[in-house]
């Protein structure tokens, strides 16, 4: 069983708000970038859905990948509840923070992402405290997703956008007191960390509740000499456990669809340091599968 635990799912909404940043029409956007139209929340959810299936993926937890778009999300999933998961960014800086955490999990949400590097904010800050002990005490299986290291948005860079992210922001060390706090809310540090790998594994080492999600070519790696993604697999299986590491591609646009390319790299990454069948089976599927219980 195959189940992605990061796709960005780019609705007419973030296209939209691509598009009014760069003071393009939408269809010249779209042309720039090579993407299809998404169309509607209901359509791209079908599409995923199809492209799921095609490459016999079970499920994948969709991304709405700017602030406010949680509906895109919360509609795919209650289109698809046994195939899609919805997860959306938050700013838990804003004013209606917790109003939109609440009203998103109510509706089926069932993952926030924190992008600290890019709003600008210390994860230590007790606005994000009061998002985690919300989704702590939610009767549904949540996670809170935070992004640190390095953090840069392909679309944006194509555009011609700036992106004045700070990465000062991003450092997962300042997630402990946090995961400590909430032992029973899993904490989901996508691409081990992106850069910041060994602060995420002393992390992980304290905190069993931090997971990694292994998602995108993990270009990252450059920055240490030497360093293999048959060693980072090895490294985070030692130190955190086959069980608490997610599969995911960071998949986003069409007409790529879903990058097998990444699945293929990093099984055989797996395979190459002689990871047993049934650690590889926990991480391509079985431990999102144990984070989010498959609705009817």
């Amino acid at each position: 069983m195959i189940c992605d635990a990061h796709v960005h799912f780019f609705s007419p909404g973030f296209v939209r708000a691509l598009a009014g940043q760069r003071q393009v029409a939408v269809a010249d956007a779209l042309a720039h970038l090579g993407w299809d139209d998404p169309e509607s929340a209901e359509a791209l959810a079908d599409r995923w859905v199809a492209e799921l299936d095609t490459h016999r993926v079970a499920r994948a937890a969709v991304i709405a990948s700017i602030p406010g778009d949680e509906d895109a999300v919360s509609i795919a999933a209650a289109r698809h509840p046994s195939r899609l998961v919805g997860y959306f960014m938050l700013d838990p800086t804003a004013g209606d923070a917790e109003s939109r955490v609440l009203r998103a999990l109510e509706r089926g949400a069932r993952g926030v992402c924190l992008f600290p590097a890019m709003q600008r904010y210390s994860l230590r800050d007790e606005r994000v405290a009061r998002v985690a002990e919300m989704l702590a005490g939610f009767a549904q299986p949540t996670v809170l997703f935070v992004h640190c290291g390095v953090l840069s948005v392909g679309a944006r860079t194509r555009l011609g956008l700036p992106s004045h992210f700070d990465i000062s922001h991003g450092n997962p060390l300042d997630l402990q007191g946090l995961a400590q706090r909430f032992p029973q809310l899993p904490i989901v540090l996508p691409h081990f960390g992106a850069g910041m790998f060994r602060e995420a594994l002393m992390l992980a080492d304290l905190c069993p509740n931090i997971y990694f999600d292994t998602s995108s070519s993990n270009r990252w790696i450059r920055y240490t000499p030497g360093l293999t993604l048959e060693q980072v697999f090895a490294t985070a299986i030692d130190v955190a456990g086959p069980e608490r590491l997610l599969f995911g591609t960071d998949s986003s646009f069409f007409p790529r669809g879903w990058h097998r390319a990444v699945f293929d790299r990093q099984t055989a990454g797996l395979e190459a340091i002689g990871a047993q069948a049934q650690h590889i089976s926990l991480i391509v599927g079985r431990n999102f599968e144990r984070l989010f219980v498959r609705n009817s």
